[in-house]
C-alpha cells in the first residue's frame, strides 16, 4: 500500500516540478494562432525540442486533411503523442488553430465551425505552453495554475508522468486502457454490438494475474526508466529499463493491444513490452462467423457457409451465405440441418449452455434443439464438455485449442472449411495496425473477380509436387544414412526457429547409454544422465502420467521450449514417440537443494549468505513464471527436490509446467487440474479442499521451502518436545508467530550456521514464510512482491563474518 501511496504523490510532484519550468519553455500569449497552410512550422516547441506541437497530415490514405497534434520530434514519422480532434481531421486549407482572448484554445475547420476546444474560461492574460514531458496546457500566471492541459484528456498514448487514473482512458478504434468499477486496468473492445473484457485474461482472474481489486487508487504511471506502475499491483518493465535518456511511450493500437516504445537514435521506434502476448486473444480483431489464426502474422477467414460483410475490413465479420427455417429447432431439425467440423478452434464467451460428462451425440442433439444454437464446441479432456454457442464471436483456431467447433448449418449447404492458402492475411504488428483490406478472395474459397481459377489450381499442384519431393528426400537422408553427423540424424529438428529439438527415443536411448545411469526419480518420472555430441552433459527425464498426444505435447513443448530464465531449469528438447515422452533439461552440477540443506554433513552446510541467495533466486524464477513467462504456468510441486544448484550454488527451478502436460481445465478463478499433485508437506490447503487451483498453491509451497531453507530440516520431521508425536501444521504456525511477537529468531536458524547469520534477513525471511502459508489463499502473497521483499533486505554489497 506504500507503493501506491508514493505513487499517488508522485503526480502533483511531477506537475509542481512542470510548472517551475514553465517559464524557460516556448510560450505564446493570447491572440496567437496557426494556419492549417503553415503546417510545417509547429505551433509550438518544447523547450529541450523533443515535443512539438502543430498539424499533422492524417495519414496517406486521406489526403487533404490535418490533426492538430503534439509529436515526438526526433521520430521520423512524427508520431503523435496527443491529438485534439482524433477520428475526425479538419480541411487542409483555411483551417486554424487559435489561443483566443478568452484563454480557450480552439480548433476551426474550413467553413469556420469549432471542432475542438480546451473548454475553459480565462482572460487574456492566460498563456499557452508546451512542456519538456509533452503536456500542452492553458496556464494562469496570476496563480500558477494550469486551467487546462493535455495530460488530463488523453487519447491513445501515455507519456512518462503522465497519470492514468479512473477518469482517464486510452482508447484506439474499438479498444480502450481503462479501470473498470473493481479497480482493476483492463483492455475493452467495445463494438457496435457486442462489448467484451478481454485483459487480464478472464479465465485465470484478477489474483491468478497477479493483481488486486483491494486498492482503490486506480492510478497508473509510465516513469522514465521503463516501469509502468499501476495501483492494482500491475508491474512492468521495458526491455531496456533504466537505460538513461530514452524517449519512451506507452500506446494503445488498432489491434487491441497495449505496447511500450524507445525511441533510438535514427528516430525509429522499438517496442519493449507488449500486454497482449497471443494477438488472437484480443477480441473482435476478426469479427462475427470469423475466426483468428496467427502463423505467424495474424489472418482472419470466414467459417464454412459466411461470406465478408465488408471486403475492407474483417472486424465487421461475416454473415450466413444461408438462410436459417424460422423454426430451426423443430423435431425434424435433424433432418434439415447438418454440423461442419472446424477443427482447433473455439469461440470465447456467448455459450448458452454447458453440460459435462455428456457424450458427443447428446451435445449435438442439444444443439439441434435449440432455437438459438448456432453451433457447439465440444471437448472432450477427460469428461465430455458441451458448450452450444448462441454467437460467434471471438474466434481462433490454434494447434492448442481444447476442442473443435461444430458449425449448425442446413442439410443442402455445400460447406468445406475454407483451404489454407485462402485465408487472408491481416497486417497487425507494431503501430502498423490496419488490417489489410482483401482483394478479390471472397467467402470461403470461391472467386468472384480476380485471376484465372485454372491458374490457381497448377499452381497449387505444382507446390504440392515440390513439397511431397522435399518431403521424400529429408525422408531418406534422414533415415537412412548411419554414417550422417549427429547434428543431423532424425529429430535434430529446430522447433520454432529456437534451438529447441526434437529427439528421437532411438537417439536418448543412444545417449544416456540405454538408459544407464540414474540421477533421480519422482513423482513425474525417472531422470537419466546423457551426453549429447560426445561433449555436452544432459539431463534425460522419462515421464508418467502424460495424456496429451503427439500433437498437443508437441505444441506444449514449444511454449516450454522458448522459457528462458536463469533461476530456471533450461529445457533443450524433447521426443515423443507413442507411449514414449521424454523432456532433455541442461544438467546441473551440484544436484537439488534437498541434498545440501538436510545432509548430516556438517562442514558442508549452505552458510547464510548462500542459503539466502538461493531463497531469492528460487522466488525470481517463480515471480517469472507467475508474472512475466510467455504462458501463465503455475509449478504446482515446489519442493527442494525440484530446486537444482549450479557450481556456483545458484539455484535453478526445474520441472516447471509438468502439471500442465498431466491436464488441466480452466475454470472460473484458477486452474482445477484433473488429479491432485504435489508433494505432502508443501501441498496447500485448496488441494485437499476440492477449490480451483491458481499461482498461490506455489505462494504456500515456497513458504515451507523457506522455512526448511532457515531451520535446515524437513517441517514434516518438527515433533514435540519430548519428540513422541509430529507437529501438526497449525501448531507450527502458531510457535512461529511467538517468535515473530518475541523478535527472538535465533533458536529457529539452523545450529549448524552457529550463530553465523543476518538477524534482519532470518526475520524478515521467518516473517514472508508465514504469509505464505495462510490457509487463506487470498490472503498470501504474490511471488513478485515476495522477491521484491526479500531483494529489499538483501545485503550484497556489505561483507560481515556472517556471510562467510
Amino acid at each position: 500500500m506504500a507503493r501506491f501511496v508514493s505513487l499517488l504523490l508522485l503526480v502533483p510532484l511531477l506537475r509542481s516540478c512542470a510548472a517551475a519550468s514553465a517559464g524557460v519553455g516556448h510560450t505564446l500569449g493570447a491572440g496567437s494562432s496557426l494556419s492549417v497552410e503553415d503546417h510545417e512550422r509547429p505551433f509550438l516547441v518544447s523547450p529541450d525540442a523533443t515535443f512539438s506541437c502543430g498539424f499533422l497530415p492524417a495519414g496517406d490514405v486521406v489526403d487533404n486533411a490535418f490533426y492538430f497534434s503534439v509529436w515526438f520530434t526526433a521520430a521520423t514519422d512524427r508520431t503523435a503523442a496527443w491529438t485534439a480532434n482524433p477520428g475526425a481531421p479538419v480541411n487542409g486549407r483555411v483551417s486554424r488553430v487559435s489561443f483566443g482572448d478568452g484563454g480557450k484554445l480552439a480548433l476551426a475547420d474550413a467553413n469556420g465551425t469549432t471542432v475542438w476546444d480546451s473548454k475553459n474560461a480565462g482572460n487574456k492574460h492566460f498563456t499557452v505552453s508546451l512542456l519538456d514531458t509533452g503536456n500542452l496546457r492553458v496556464l494562469d500566471p496570476s496563480t500558477g495554475r494550469a486551467v487546462w492541459q493535455s495530460f488530463d484528456w488523453p487519447t491513445d498514448t501515455l507519456l512518462p508522468s503522465q497519470p492514468l487514473t479512473k477518469d482517464t482512458r486510452l482508447v484506439a478504434g474499438y479498444y480502450s486502457l481503462y479501470y473498470d468499477n473493481d479497480n482493476v486496468l483492463r483492455l475493452l473492445y467495445d463494438g457496435p454490438q457486442i462489448a467484451s473484457i478481454y485483459w487480464p485474461d478472464r479465465d485465470i482472474g484478477v489474483f491468478g494475474s497477479g493483481r488486486t481489486n483491494y486498492n482503490s487508487s486506480r492510478i497508473a504511471v509510465l516513469d522514465d526508466t521503463g516501469v509502468f506502475l499501476s495501483s492494482d499491483n500491475l508491474r512492468v518493465e521495458a526491455s531496456d529499463v533504466g537505460a538513461a535518456g530514452v524517449k519512451r511511450r506507452l500506446t494503445i493500437e488498432q489491434d487491441g493491444s497495449v505496447r511500450m516504445y524507445s525511441l533510438d537514435a535514427a528516430g525509429g521506434w522499438a517496442v519493449t513490452w507488449a500486454a497482449v502476448k497471443q494477438p488472437c486473444s484480443v477480441h473482435g480483431l476478426c469479427g462475427k462467423n470469423a475466426v483468428c489464426e496467427y502463423q505467424p502474422s495474424l489472418r482472419c477467414s470466414c467459417v464454412p457457409g459466411y461470406e465478408m460483410v465488408d471486403r475492407r475490413d474483417w472486424r465487421k465479420g461475416c454473415n450466413p451465405t444461408f438462410s436459417l427455417p424460422a423454426a430451426n429447432c423443430s423435431a425434424s431439425s435433424e433432418k434439415r440441418f447438418t454440423f461442419v467440423k472446424v477443427a482447433s478452434t473455439d469461440f470465447y464467451g456467448y455459450d448458452v449452455g454447458y453440460n459435462s460428462s455428456v457424450t458427443f451425440e447428446y451435445c449435438k442433439s442439444l444443439c439441434l434443439s435449440m432455437c438459438s444454437c448456432a453451433a457447439f464446441a465440444y471437448k472432450k479432456d477427460g469428461t465430455g464438455q458441451c458448450y452450444p454457442k448462441g454467437v460467434l464471436f471471438n474466434g481462433y483456431t490454434s494447434p492448442t485449442a481444447p476442442g473443435n467447433i461444430y458449425l449448425k448449418v442446413p442439410s443442402d449447404l455445400n460447406a468445406e472449411a475454407p483451404p489454407p492458402s485462402m485465408a487472408l492475411d491481416c497486417t497487425l504488428n507494431g503501430s502498423d495496425a490496419a488490417i489489410d483490406p482483401p482483394t478479390y478472395v471472397d467467402t470461403y474459397g470461391a472467386l468472384r473477380s480476380g485471376p484465372n481459377l485454372s491458374y490457381l489450381f497448377w499452381f497449387a499442384a505444382v507446390l504440392g509436387f515440390l513439397e511431397l519431393l522435399f518431403a521424400a528426400t529429408a525422408w531418406w537422408f534422414m533415415s537412412g544414412q548411419e554414417s550422417m553427423p549427429s547434428s543431423l540424424e532424425a529429430g535434430y529438428r529446430l522447433v520454432m526457429g529456437t534451438q529447441f529439438r526434437r529427439f528421437t527415443y532411438r537417439e536418448l536411448k543412444k545417449v544416456t547409454g540405454d538408459f544407464n545411469e540414474v540421477l533421480g526419480r519422482g513423482g513425474s518420472g525417472v531422470v537419466y544422465r546423457g551426453v549429447l555430441d560426445k561433449t555436452t552433459v544432459v539431463a534425460v527425464k522419462e515421464l508418467t502420467n502424460v495424456l496429451q498426444g503427439e500433437e498437443e505435447f508437441w505444441a506444449e513443448m514449444t511454449v516450454f521450449g522458448r522459457i528462458n530464465h536463469i533461476n530456471l531449469v533450461r529445457i533443450w528438447g524433447f521426443c515423443s514417440e507413442g507411449k514414449h515422452k521424454l523432456l532433455v533439461y541442461e544438467y546441473v552440477e551440484n544436484g537439488s537443494l534437498d541434498r545440501h540443506l538436510f545432509g548430516e554433513d556438517n562442514s558442508k552446510a549452505l552458510t547464510w549468505r548462500e542459503r539466502f541467495k538461493i531463497a531469492l533466486g528460487a522466488a525470481k524464477g517463480l515471480a517469472y513464471l507467475h508474472h512475466e513467462c510467455l504462458e501463465w504456468v503455475i509449478h504446482c510441486d515446489v519442493k527442494p527436490e525440484n530446486i537444482l544448484l549450479t557450481r556456483d550454488l545458484d539455484p535453478k527451478i526445474a520441472d516447471f509446467g509438468l502439471s500442465k502436460l498431466s491436464g488441466r481445465k480452466a475454470v472460473v478463478d484458477g486452474v482445477q487440474l484433473s488429479q491432485m499433485r504435489g508433494t505432502t508437506g508443501y501441498m496447500a490447503p485448496e488441494w485437499v479442499l476440492g477449490l480451483p487451483i491458481d499461482a498461490k498453491v506455489d505462494v504456500y509451497s515456497y513458504g515451507i521451502v523457506l522455512l526448511e531453507i532457515l531451520m535446515g530440516s524437513r517441517i514434516t520431521e518438527q515433533r514435540t518436545v519430548d519428540g513422541k508425536e509430529r507437529l501438526q501444521m497449525s501448531q507450527i504456525v502458531q510457535a512461529l508467530e511467538q517468535v515473530v511477537a518475541s523478535g527472538d529468531v535465533v533458536s529457529l536458524v539452523d545450529s549448524r550456521l552457529n550463530g553465523q547469520f543476518n538477524p534482519r534477513q532470518a526475520m524478515e525471511m521467518l516473517k514472508i514464510s508465514l504469509s505464505c502459508i495462510m490457509e487463506e489463499r487470498s490472503s498470501r502473497p504474490a511471488m513478485d512482491d515476495i522477491f521484491k521483499a526479500l531483494i529489499a533486505c538483501d545485503d550484497e554489497d556489505e561483507h560481515p563474518a556472517y556471510l562467510l
